[in-house]
């Protein structure tokens, strides 16, 4: 078993995060991110502000979006309430996030207003 880091510190890691179902959708989605955001559950330590690449599907969507984000949430092992591991990923200030952030609101429409608990709140 090799010990050896697949990415270097300034690279950032990439993540691939297909969600297949409005209910993962939901749970994923941070709204309260200015900007749009979601959760990523991860056993991997990451560090508030680390940059992170994710390739992101949505449920009945082929295409996938990539977004250069950073950790903005992070959710520890063991957390109370019996949280999922992992982090929350701020998508940056552009015009495809603002894109990809309309699409996902979209696609929750009313599921929006729901008082379901999500991964972070």
């Amino acid at each position: 078993m090799s010990t050896t880091p697949t990415a270097s510190p300034t690279r950032p890691s990439v993540i691939q995060l297909s969600i297949k179902e409005k209910a993962a959708l939901y749970a994923a989605y941070i709204p309260i991110f200015t900007e749009g955001g979601v959760f990523i559950p991860t056993a991997r330590e990451y560090a508030l502000g680390d940059d992170v690449y994710v390739l992101l599907s949505l449920p009945e969507d082929m295409q996938r979006y990539p977004v250069a984000g950073k950790v903005a949430w992070i959710t520890p092992a063991k957390a109370a309430g019996g949280r999922t591991q992992g982090v929350g990923i701020v998508f940056p200030k552009d015009e495809k996030s603002r894109a990809l952030k309309l699409k996902i609101e979209e696609i929750l429409g009313a599921h929006m207003a729901s008082e379901r608990p999500t991964q972070t709140i």
